[in-house]
Protein backbone atom coordinates (compact mmCIF):
# COMPACT_ATOMS: atom_id res chain seq x y z
CA UNK A 1 0.00 0.00 0.00
CA UNK A 2 2.93 2.49 1.11
CA UNK A 3 4.26 2.03 -2.61
CA UNK A 4 0.86 3.73 -4.17
CA UNK A 5 0.78 6.59 -1.59
CA UNK A 6 3.51 9.03 -4.25
CA UNK A 7 1.39 8.05 -7.15
CA UNK A 8 -2.10 8.53 -5.49
CA UNK A 9 -0.52 12.31 -4.24
CA UNK A 10 0.84 12.96 -7.76
CA UNK A 11 -2.78 12.13 -9.24
CA UNK A 12 -4.52 14.95 -5.96
CA UNK A 13 -1.63 17.07 -6.75
CA UNK A 14 -2.44 16.81 -10.88
CA UNK A 15 -5.94 17.22 -10.02
CA UNK A 16 -5.39 20.27 -7.95
CA UNK A 17 -3.69 22.08 -10.63
CA UNK A 18 -6.55 21.32 -13.30
CA UNK A 19 -8.87 23.06 -10.67
CA UNK A 20 -6.38 25.84 -10.40
CA UNK A 21 -6.02 26.26 -14.00
CA UNK A 22 -9.91 25.99 -14.83
CA UNK A 23 -10.77 28.79 -11.81
CA UNK A 24 -8.04 30.97 -13.49
CA UNK A 25 -10.07 30.60 -16.95
CA UNK A 26 -13.13 31.17 -15.60
CA UNK A 27 -11.36 34.54 -13.64
CA UNK A 28 -10.27 35.65 -16.87
CA UNK A 29 -13.51 34.96 -18.80
CA UNK A 30 -15.71 37.13 -15.88
CA UNK A 31 -13.01 40.22 -16.13
CA UNK A 32 -13.31 39.59 -20.38
CA UNK A 33 -16.74 40.07 -19.82
CA UNK A 34 -16.66 43.07 -17.32
CA UNK A 35 -14.05 44.78 -19.74
CA UNK A 36 -17.14 44.30 -22.37
CA UNK A 37 -19.86 45.70 -20.33
CA UNK A 38 -17.37 48.86 -19.63
CA UNK A 39 -16.18 49.25 -22.44
CA UNK A 40 -18.96 50.26 -25.20
CA UNK A 41 -17.93 49.77 -28.64
CA UNK A 42 -18.64 51.55 -31.90
CA UNK A 43 -19.89 48.27 -33.26
CA UNK A 44 -22.57 47.59 -30.72
CA UNK A 45 -25.51 50.37 -31.14
CA UNK A 46 -28.21 51.17 -29.30
CA UNK A 47 -31.05 48.40 -29.45
CA UNK A 48 -33.68 49.56 -31.95
CA UNK A 49 -37.18 48.86 -31.82
CA UNK A 50 -39.94 50.19 -34.46
CA UNK A 51 -41.23 53.51 -34.20
CA UNK A 52 -38.10 54.67 -32.61
CA UNK A 53 -37.63 57.40 -35.64
CA UNK A 54 -40.25 59.73 -36.30
CA UNK A 55 -40.82 61.81 -39.69
CA UNK A 56 -43.84 64.38 -40.66
CA UNK A 57 -44.15 66.00 -43.84
CA UNK A 58 -45.55 66.14 -47.17
CA UNK A 59 -45.85 62.74 -49.41
CA UNK A 60 -45.36 64.02 -52.56
CA UNK A 61 -45.27 61.78 -55.94
CA UNK A 62 -41.76 62.93 -58.00
CA UNK A 63 -42.33 63.30 -61.69
CA UNK A 64 -38.83 63.27 -63.03
CA UNK A 65 -37.56 63.83 -66.75
CA UNK A 66 -34.71 65.52 -68.31
CA UNK A 67 -35.66 68.64 -69.32
CA UNK A 68 -33.27 71.62 -71.58
CA UNK A 69 -32.57 75.11 -70.64
CA UNK A 70 -35.77 76.49 -72.65
CA UNK A 71 -37.74 74.14 -70.53
CA UNK A 72 -36.83 75.53 -67.46
CA UNK A 73 -36.89 79.39 -68.96
CA UNK A 74 -40.30 78.90 -70.57
CA UNK A 75 -41.27 78.61 -66.24
CA UNK A 76 -38.87 80.79 -65.36
CA UNK A 77 -36.76 78.32 -63.27
CA UNK A 78 -33.69 78.00 -61.64
CA UNK A 79 -31.37 75.23 -62.72
CA UNK A 80 -30.83 73.97 -58.59
CA UNK A 81 -33.66 74.97 -56.63
CA UNK A 82 -37.04 74.02 -55.05
CA UNK A 83 -40.26 76.22 -55.23
CA UNK A 84 -43.69 75.66 -54.75
CA UNK A 85 -46.04 75.81 -58.16
CA UNK A 86 -47.98 78.94 -58.85
CA UNK A 87 -50.49 78.85 -61.23
CA UNK A 88 -48.09 79.96 -64.34
CA UNK A 89 -46.55 75.88 -63.25
CA UNK A 90 -50.05 74.17 -64.30
CA UNK A 91 -49.04 73.92 -67.85
CA UNK A 92 -45.76 72.65 -66.54
CA UNK A 93 -47.14 68.96 -65.22
CA UNK A 94 -49.03 68.71 -68.56
CA UNK A 95 -45.69 68.58 -70.26
CA UNK A 96 -43.16 66.92 -68.43
CA UNK A 97 -45.07 64.06 -68.27
CA UNK A 98 -45.19 63.67 -71.94
CA UNK A 99 -41.75 63.74 -72.11
CA UNK A 100 -39.71 60.85 -73.56
CA UNK A 101 -38.26 59.24 -70.21
CA UNK A 102 -41.00 60.16 -67.68
CA UNK A 103 -39.72 58.54 -64.16
CA UNK A 104 -42.40 58.18 -60.81
CA UNK A 105 -41.00 57.69 -57.43
CA UNK A 106 -42.82 58.06 -53.93
CA UNK A 107 -41.12 61.53 -52.31
CA UNK A 108 -41.38 63.93 -50.19
CA UNK A 109 -38.38 65.46 -48.37
CA UNK A 110 -39.03 63.98 -45.11
CA UNK A 111 -40.87 60.45 -46.34
CA UNK A 112 -37.29 60.06 -48.59
CA UNK A 113 -35.38 60.91 -45.45
CA UNK A 114 -37.22 58.72 -42.94
CA UNK A 115 -37.22 55.86 -45.74
CA UNK A 116 -33.48 55.97 -46.42
CA UNK A 117 -32.93 55.96 -43.00
CA UNK A 118 -34.71 52.72 -42.43
CA UNK A 119 -32.68 51.40 -45.91
CA UNK A 120 -29.83 51.78 -44.00
CA UNK A 121 -30.87 50.35 -40.67
CA UNK A 122 -32.45 47.32 -42.22
CA UNK A 123 -33.42 45.67 -39.13
CA UNK A 124 -36.05 45.65 -37.32
CA UNK A 125 -38.55 46.64 -40.04
CA UNK A 126 -40.79 50.02 -38.99
CA UNK A 127 -37.96 51.75 -37.17
CA UNK A 128 -39.24 54.71 -38.64
CA UNK A 129 -43.03 56.33 -38.75
CA UNK A 130 -44.46 58.46 -40.89
CA UNK A 131 -47.03 61.17 -40.78
CA UNK A 132 -48.92 63.03 -44.22
CA UNK A 133 -51.34 63.79 -45.99
CA UNK A 134 -52.64 62.30 -49.32
CA UNK A 135 -55.76 61.91 -51.36
CA UNK A 136 -58.21 59.16 -51.85
CA UNK A 137 -56.59 58.05 -55.60
CA UNK A 138 -54.15 56.41 -58.11
CA UNK A 139 -51.18 58.31 -56.54
CA UNK A 140 -52.26 58.20 -52.89
CA UNK A 141 -51.94 53.89 -53.27
CA UNK A 142 -48.79 54.36 -55.32
CA UNK A 143 -47.69 55.97 -52.15
CA UNK A 144 -48.89 53.47 -49.55
CA UNK A 145 -47.48 50.77 -51.71
CA UNK A 146 -44.10 52.60 -52.41
CA UNK A 147 -44.01 53.07 -47.98
CA UNK A 148 -44.90 49.41 -47.29
CA UNK A 149 -42.06 48.46 -49.65
CA UNK A 150 -39.71 50.79 -47.95
CA UNK A 151 -40.79 49.17 -44.82
CA UNK A 152 -41.84 51.86 -43.04
CA UNK A 153 -44.67 52.22 -40.83
CA UNK A 154 -46.37 55.04 -42.72
CA UNK A 155 -50.01 56.71 -41.16
CA UNK A 156 -51.84 58.84 -44.00
CA UNK A 157 -54.20 61.38 -43.31
CA UNK A 158 -56.55 60.08 -46.48
CA UNK A 159 -58.94 63.17 -47.73
CA UNK A 160 -60.96 63.40 -50.78
CA UNK A 161 -60.75 67.23 -50.98
CA UNK A 162 -57.71 67.40 -52.89
CA UNK A 163 -55.51 65.20 -54.78
CA UNK A 164 -52.33 63.47 -53.94
CA UNK A 165 -49.23 65.89 -54.22
CA UNK A 166 -46.97 65.68 -56.88
CA UNK A 167 -43.39 67.05 -57.66
CA UNK A 168 -41.66 68.18 -60.40
CA UNK A 169 -38.18 67.21 -60.95
CA UNK A 170 -36.70 69.00 -63.86
CA UNK A 171 -33.30 67.42 -64.56
CA UNK A 172 -30.59 69.25 -66.53
CA UNK A 173 -26.90 67.76 -66.26
CA UNK A 174 -26.11 67.56 -62.47
CA UNK A 175 -28.72 69.53 -61.66
CA UNK A 176 -32.28 69.61 -60.62
CA UNK A 177 -35.33 72.06 -60.72
CA UNK A 178 -37.95 71.06 -58.53
CA UNK A 179 -41.39 72.27 -58.97
CA UNK A 180 -43.78 70.95 -55.99
CA UNK A 181 -47.67 70.94 -56.08
CA UNK A 182 -48.74 70.00 -52.44
CA UNK A 183 -52.14 69.68 -53.00
CA UNK A 184 -53.24 67.39 -50.37
CA UNK A 185 -50.03 67.39 -48.47
CA UNK A 186 -51.07 71.06 -48.15
CA UNK A 187 -54.17 69.48 -46.37
CA UNK A 188 -52.29 67.69 -42.96
CA UNK A 189 -54.95 68.59 -39.67
CA UNK A 190 -53.64 68.44 -36.48
CA UNK A 191 -57.17 67.88 -34.54
CA UNK A 192 -57.76 65.19 -37.68
CA UNK A 193 -54.52 63.23 -37.29
CA UNK A 194 -51.73 63.80 -35.02
CA UNK A 195 -54.15 64.28 -32.04
CA UNK A 196 -56.11 61.11 -32.36
CA UNK A 197 -54.64 58.70 -29.37
CA UNK A 198 -53.39 55.71 -31.60
CA UNK A 199 -51.49 58.56 -33.73
CA UNK A 200 -49.93 60.26 -30.80
CA UNK A 201 -49.09 57.00 -29.50
CA UNK A 202 -46.87 56.17 -32.07
CA UNK A 203 -44.95 59.97 -31.44
CA UNK A 204 -44.34 59.04 -28.00
CA UNK A 205 -42.34 55.84 -28.67
CA UNK A 206 -40.20 58.10 -30.69
CA UNK A 207 -36.73 59.13 -29.54
CA UNK A 208 -35.60 61.26 -32.70
CA UNK A 209 -37.86 63.48 -34.74
CA UNK A 210 -37.24 64.54 -38.08
CA UNK A 211 -38.81 67.20 -39.92
CA UNK A 212 -38.30 68.96 -43.20
CA UNK A 213 -38.71 73.08 -43.16
CA UNK A 214 -41.23 71.94 -46.14
CA UNK A 215 -43.94 71.42 -43.65
CA UNK A 216 -43.24 75.29 -41.99
CA UNK A 217 -45.93 76.03 -45.14
CA UNK A 218 -48.64 73.59 -43.97
CA UNK A 219 -49.09 73.06 -40.08
CA UNK A 220 -47.11 74.57 -37.80
CA UNK A 221 -49.38 73.53 -35.02
CA UNK A 222 -48.46 70.48 -35.83
CA UNK A 223 -45.02 70.94 -35.93
CA UNK A 224 -45.08 72.34 -32.20
CA UNK A 225 -46.67 70.08 -30.76
CA UNK A 226 -43.84 67.11 -31.75
CA UNK A 227 -41.36 69.67 -31.14
CA UNK A 228 -42.54 70.48 -27.09
CA UNK A 229 -43.00 67.02 -26.98
CA UNK A 230 -39.32 66.41 -27.76
CA UNK A 231 -37.65 69.47 -25.76
CA UNK A 232 -39.99 68.14 -22.64
CA UNK A 233 -38.70 64.74 -22.71
CA UNK A 234 -34.97 65.17 -23.40
CA UNK A 235 -35.48 63.86 -26.59
CA UNK A 236 -33.82 64.87 -30.21
CA UNK A 237 -35.90 67.00 -32.87
CA UNK A 238 -34.38 67.63 -36.00
CA UNK A 239 -35.61 70.21 -38.57
CA UNK A 240 -33.69 70.96 -41.34
CA UNK A 241 -33.98 74.61 -43.34
CA UNK A 242 -35.27 72.77 -46.78
CA UNK A 243 -34.91 76.14 -49.14
CA UNK A 244 -34.19 79.57 -49.00
CA UNK A 245 -37.96 80.43 -49.30
CA UNK A 246 -38.23 78.75 -46.29
CA UNK A 247 -35.66 80.81 -44.40
CA UNK A 248 -37.25 84.13 -46.30
CA UNK A 249 -40.99 84.07 -46.64
CA UNK A 250 -41.35 81.58 -43.53
CA UNK A 251 -38.86 83.09 -41.32
CA UNK A 252 -41.28 83.59 -38.50
CA UNK A 253 -42.71 80.39 -38.40
CA UNK A 254 -39.12 79.30 -38.83
CA UNK A 255 -37.80 80.92 -35.72
CA UNK A 256 -40.74 79.74 -33.74
CA UNK A 257 -39.57 76.44 -34.26
CA UNK A 258 -36.04 76.89 -33.98
CA UNK A 259 -36.17 77.02 -30.47
CA UNK A 260 -37.00 73.34 -29.84
CA UNK A 261 -34.31 72.37 -32.37
CA UNK A 262 -31.39 70.15 -31.64
CA UNK A 263 -29.87 69.40 -34.70
CA UNK A 264 -30.45 71.88 -37.43
CA UNK A 265 -29.75 70.76 -41.19
CA UNK A 266 -28.80 72.59 -44.28
CA UNK A 267 -26.89 73.57 -47.58
CA UNK A 268 -24.93 76.19 -48.16
CA UNK A 269 -27.59 78.32 -50.53
CA UNK A 270 -30.06 77.45 -47.40
CA UNK A 271 -27.94 78.59 -44.85
CA UNK A 272 -26.27 81.52 -46.98
CA UNK A 273 -30.74 82.83 -46.89
CA UNK A 274 -31.04 82.20 -43.89
CA UNK A 275 -27.63 84.04 -42.19
CA UNK A 276 -29.04 87.37 -44.34
CA UNK A 277 -32.65 87.02 -43.14
CA UNK A 278 -31.55 86.68 -39.32
CA UNK A 279 -28.86 89.49 -39.72
CA UNK A 280 -25.80 87.42 -39.14
CA UNK A 281 -23.54 89.29 -41.19
CA UNK A 282 -21.41 86.98 -42.75
CA UNK A 283 -21.49 84.69 -45.77
CA UNK A 284 -18.80 82.37 -44.39
CA UNK A 285 -20.16 78.67 -43.80
CA UNK A 286 -18.31 78.16 -40.22
CA UNK A 287 -19.89 81.05 -38.95
CA UNK A 288 -22.90 80.99 -40.07
CA UNK A 289 -23.20 77.41 -38.59
CA UNK A 290 -21.28 78.58 -35.54
CA UNK A 291 -24.75 81.51 -35.18
CA UNK A 292 -27.01 79.45 -35.79
CA UNK A 293 -25.73 76.83 -33.06
CA UNK A 294 -25.70 79.68 -30.52
CA UNK A 295 -29.57 80.83 -30.77
CA UNK A 296 -31.55 80.27 -27.76
CA UNK A 297 -32.46 76.48 -26.86
CA UNK A 298 -35.54 75.73 -24.63
CA UNK A 299 -33.68 72.47 -23.51
CA UNK A 300 -30.52 73.21 -22.36
CA UNK A 301 -29.49 69.59 -21.83
CA UNK A 302 -28.59 69.15 -25.09
CA UNK A 303 -26.60 71.57 -27.48
CA UNK A 304 -27.65 72.44 -30.82
CA UNK A 305 -25.76 70.86 -33.67
CA UNK A 306 -25.81 72.18 -36.69
CA UNK A 307 -24.87 70.46 -40.11
CA UNK A 308 -24.43 72.53 -43.32
CA UNK A 309 -23.60 70.69 -46.64
CA UNK A 310 -21.91 72.36 -49.42
CA UNK A 311 -22.30 69.49 -52.17
CA UNK A 312 -19.18 68.41 -53.38
CA UNK A 313 -17.24 70.46 -50.78
CA UNK A 314 -16.95 69.68 -47.14
CA UNK A 315 -19.26 69.23 -45.13
CA UNK A 316 -19.66 71.84 -41.62
CA UNK A 317 -20.66 70.81 -38.21
CA UNK A 318 -20.83 72.63 -35.68
CA UNK A 319 -21.74 72.09 -31.85
CA UNK A 320 -20.73 73.30 -28.52
CA UNK A 321 -19.00 76.55 -30.00
CA UNK A 322 -16.48 74.57 -31.81
CA UNK A 323 -16.74 74.21 -35.63
CA UNK A 324 -15.28 70.78 -37.79
CA UNK A 325 -15.22 69.97 -41.11
CA UNK A 326 -15.50 66.43 -42.95
CA UNK A 327 -14.96 65.45 -46.80
CA UNK A 328 -17.41 64.61 -48.91
CA UNK A 329 -17.01 60.85 -50.85
CA UNK A 330 -14.81 61.45 -54.03
CA UNK A 331 -17.18 60.93 -57.28
CA UNK A 332 -16.87 61.44 -60.97
CA UNK A 333 -19.18 63.79 -62.39
CA UNK A 334 -19.91 61.04 -65.51
CA UNK A 335 -21.31 58.74 -62.73
CA UNK A 336 -23.67 60.98 -61.34
CA UNK A 337 -26.94 60.36 -62.46
CA UNK A 338 -28.83 63.32 -61.08
CA UNK A 339 -28.81 65.26 -57.36
CA UNK A 340 -32.82 64.59 -56.76
CA UNK A 341 -32.77 63.48 -53.05
CA UNK A 342 -28.84 63.90 -52.20
CA UNK A 343 -30.01 66.29 -49.34
CA UNK A 344 -32.70 63.61 -48.23
CA UNK A 345 -30.42 60.77 -48.64
CA UNK A 346 -27.96 62.74 -46.45
CA UNK A 347 -29.84 63.50 -43.96
CA UNK A 348 -31.67 59.91 -43.98
CA UNK A 349 -27.98 58.10 -43.43
CA UNK A 350 -27.35 60.67 -40.53
CA UNK A 351 -30.54 60.05 -38.77
CA UNK A 352 -29.98 55.88 -38.98
CA UNK A 353 -26.91 56.21 -37.13
CA UNK A 354 -28.28 59.18 -34.49
CA UNK A 355 -31.30 57.17 -33.71
CA UNK A 356 -28.73 53.99 -32.55
CA UNK A 357 -26.76 56.41 -30.46
CA UNK A 358 -23.79 56.55 -32.99
CA UNK A 359 -21.06 59.94 -32.61
CA UNK A 360 -21.47 62.40 -34.37
CA UNK A 361 -18.73 61.36 -36.95
CA UNK A 362 -20.05 58.39 -37.43
CA UNK A 363 -23.84 59.73 -38.27
CA UNK A 364 -21.92 61.81 -41.21
CA UNK A 365 -20.15 59.15 -42.37
CA UNK A 366 -23.17 57.33 -42.75
CA UNK A 367 -24.69 60.51 -44.42
CA UNK A 368 -21.80 61.18 -47.01
CA UNK A 369 -22.64 57.23 -47.46
CA UNK A 370 -26.01 57.11 -48.30
CA UNK A 371 -25.64 60.81 -50.65
CA UNK A 372 -23.34 58.87 -52.58
CA UNK A 373 -25.14 56.14 -53.52
CA UNK A 374 -28.12 58.15 -54.23
CA UNK A 375 -27.07 60.54 -57.24
CA UNK A 376 -25.32 57.74 -58.67
CA UNK A 377 -29.16 56.41 -59.57
CA UNK A 378 -32.32 58.31 -60.67
CA UNK A 379 -34.18 59.92 -58.45
CA UNK A 380 -33.94 59.19 -54.93
CA UNK A 381 -34.02 55.32 -55.30
CA UNK A 382 -31.80 52.90 -53.52
CA UNK A 383 -29.97 49.15 -54.13
CA UNK A 384 -31.63 46.39 -51.89
CA UNK A 385 -28.54 46.89 -49.49
CA UNK A 386 -26.52 48.94 -47.92
CA UNK A 387 -22.81 48.53 -48.23
CA UNK A 388 -21.68 50.43 -45.00
CA UNK A 389 -20.35 49.88 -41.65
Amino acid sequence: MASDEPKAKRQRLSEEKKKEKEEEKEEEKEEEKEKERKTPTKKTPAKLSTNSLFGMGNPLLDISAVVDKDFLDKYTLKPNDQILAEDKHKALFKEIVKKSKVEYHAGGATQNSIKIAQWMIQEPHNVGTFFGCIGKDKFGEILKQKAEEAHIDAHYYEQDEEPTGSCAACITGDNRSLVANLAAANCYKKDKHLDLEENWKLVEKAKVYYIAGFFLTVSLESILKVAKHASENNKLFCLNLSAPFICQFFKDNLMQVMPYVDVLFGNETEAATFAEEQDFETKDIKEIAKKAQALPKVNTKRQRIVVLTQGKDETTMAQEGKVETFPVLKIDSKDIVDTIGAGDAFVGGFLSELVQEKPLDQCVKAAHYAANVIIRRPGCTFPEKPDFN
